[in-house]
């Protein structure tokens, strides 16, 4: 392994196998996840017993299809695939299809955490549609159905993210041992995220360790740290080529958590397809928020004091959002991002990795770091 990272480094491509193609391993995961869910939808025919469903449009097994095949821009599909080529992994090993299992795995765990993670903000909308528990109140709404349609709703989504967890994990089984692994941290690490996200939030924690904690735990270690941890063990690197790779990662995983900060702020909702107002209205436990604790004064600190209480109300949102921008906290939080950026990418050119995995990974960084949605 060691001698075909270096051949891979200096350019040369042993065998006759092809070039990184990002495109193909998207189109590979979709594949799966389609074929998965195929799947899914026959034995579900089986444990419903052949009696419909009553008050919703579609079963379970075709609304998460929708949810998922074809949509998202499978950001942590493509971390993985840059984790196996960068750690030496070619088109066409085992551990390319090993690696497209992971993959599919992570986009059923993402869309699991975002269906959740709506219900605990109580947010409206995702991706550019209402979220999986308001969609479900309309339904119960539209079916004239009885008892409370937000309860409803609220426990169809929560069903809805436990199905996708189930799949995710069916994907995992049968991978090799260390990905197995990996995937069980993963897992535990994002909930342990959300976890501080939720307890950070109510007790209005100021402080910006717990807010790096949160951006990186419920973030970017999900979207771009484990992912290249399980490229890596599919393309079964050694362990010192792994830690390398996750180390640069948690430099790339931050800037990308940090853009969320923002977006979150200051984003356009038609092109983040959320609302721009969440974040602030509910006091999450961001850096940027840590940053407006340390800079605000004045009217602006007197605002900011009352996130995350009654006295805080949406319509305030817009007000604090600009008191922000007047203070340079969208400038500070900038920096944070091209710091990170930087280093990560100087992390790349240092490791022991595979040159066109580094070229990969690096360009995809960089859109990650500077994205509108």
């Amino acid at each position: 392994m060691p001698q075909l990272v270096a051949a891979l480094a200096s350019g040369v491509t042993p065998g006759r196998q092809p070039g990184p193609d990002p495109d193909a391993v998207r189109r590979d995961v979709d594949a799966l996840l389609e074929e998965e869910l195929t799947a899914l939808a026959a034995d579900w025919q089986e444990f419903s017993a052949g009696l419909g469903v009553d008050v919703l449009p579609e079963d379970l097994p075709g609304w998460l299809r929708g949810l998922l095949v074809g949509r998202g821009k499978r950001v942590r599909t493509t971390m993985a695939y840059w984790g196996f080529i960068a750690a030496g992994g070619l088109h066409g090993e085992a551990g390319y299809q090993h690696m497209v299992r992971a993959a599919a795995a992570v986009e059923l765990l993402h869309l699991f955490a975002l269906v959740h993670d709506d219900v605990m903000d109580e947010s409206d909308q995702r991706r550019g549609r209402p979220s999986a528990h308001v969609e479900a109140t309309r339904w119960h709404e539209q079916a004239g159905a009885h008892g409370d349609g937000v309860v409803f709703g609220r426990n169809l989504a929560i069903l809805l993210g436990d199905l996708a967890h189930t799949l995710a994990d069916g994907l995992v089984d049968g991978l090799p041992p260390a990905m197995r692994a990996a995937w069980h941290e993963l897992s535990v690490e994002l909930i342990a995220g959300q976890r501080a996200d939720l307890t950070g939030a109510a007790a209005g924690r100021p402080d910006r360790r717990h807010a790096e904690h949160v951006a990186r735990t419920k973030s970017g270690r999900y979207t771009v740290t484990r992912p290249l941890q399980l490229g890596a063990a599919a393309a079964r690197a050694p362990q010192h080529v792994v830690d390398a790779l996750m180390a640069c990662g948690d430099h790339l995983g931050m800037a990308f958590a940090l853009r969320d900060d923002h977006l979150g702020v200051w984003g356009d909702p038609s092109r983040t397809g959320k609302p721009d107002s969440d974040d602030l209205y509910e006091g999450k436990a961001t850096v940027l928020l840590s940053l407006a604790r340390e800079h605000l004064t004045g009217d602006a600190a007197d605002l900011l004091a009352r996130v995350g209480t009654p006295d805080f109300r949406r319509d305030d949102v817009p007000a604090l959002a600009e008191a922000l921008r007047a203070s340079g906290v969208d400038a500070m939080l900038e920096q944070l991002i091209a710091d990170e950026v930087s280093q990560g990418l100087a992390c790349l050119e240092r490791a022991p990795l595979a040159k066109p995995g580094v070229t990969g990974l690096s360009e995809a960084a960089r859109t990650l770091a500077w994205r509108m949605a």
